[in-house]
């Protein structure tokens, strides 16, 4: 049948017929789509993390956890601090506060650390230099920063892994595109039309123009991708 089900309405009542073949496919296709919905949301959180992943979030969990089962405090009394400002301390037993605040210390210590390998990979990927040198031949920075990559880049990167340490796009000087624009609209206007639009960019980069470089130099520095929202 073509539909999960089919009623007709009769002088002795509703006759209803019910296809179990068609209401086990909607259940299919909600399973279907709550598993994509589900393998989604794990993507987000595994890109969001990267370079680090949630097997090493683990680790450093367990470590910081032996360490305090050991007498050791690797936080220098931060673990302690955090105990102190517990807002649950009084629902809670010592052991179960120590476990919390270790938990919170392990997990901020976590993403300081992704934040930096972040910062470094970012740093790393504005040089350039490599796309200068002679083909087949490789300076000695070139090798250094090529296994500085490796290191910071982390493994088994998905599609937008990098997107959060990819460099900043540069925001051109306002001089630099009006005399691209110009040159664009030069094959298309005549000598007096060109000098008339050549006046207008002038008076545009004296006025307006500059309030406007400072506001999307402000979104540059808020956003990863001054352009892509607005494109």
């Amino acid at each position: 049948q073509a539909v999960a089900f089919q009623f007709t309405i009769s002088p002795e009542g509703i006759d209803l017929q019910l296809s179990h073949e068609a209401l086990k496919q909607v259940y299919l296709s909600g399973l279907r789509s709550w598993k994509k919905k589900i393998n989604k949301l794990r993507n987000s959180f595994v890109t969001g993390v990267y370079p680090a992943s949630p097997s090493s979030w683990l680790f450093m969990v367990t470590a910081i956890l032996m360490t305090q089962y050991s007498r050791l405090d690797p936080s220098m009394g931060m673990i302690g601090k955090i105990k102190e400002h517990l807002p649950v301390s009084d629902y809670l037993s010592d052991q179960g506060q120590n476990v919390l605040s270790a938990l919170a210390f392990s997990t901020g210590l976590w993403l300081a650390l992704i934040l930096t390998m972040r910062s470094i990979l970012r740093l790393l990927l504005c040089y350039h230099g490599w796309m200068y040198e002679e083909h087949g031949k490789m300076s000695n920075i070139t090798k250094i920063w090529l296994a500085l990559v490796k290191i910071f880049a982390g493994r088994k990167p998905m599609l937008y892994s990098y997107q959060a340490s990819l460099p900043r796009l540069p925001v051109p000087a306002i001089k630099d595109t009006m005399r691209r624009y110009l040159e664009s609209v030069r094959p298309l206007m005549t000598d007096a039309e060109f000098q008339r639009m050549t006046g207008l960019a002038r008076d545009f980069e004296r006025t307006l123009g500059s309030r406007l470089q400072w506001y999307l130099k402000l979104k540059s520095w808020w956003a990863s991708n001054y352009v892509s929202d607005w494109w």
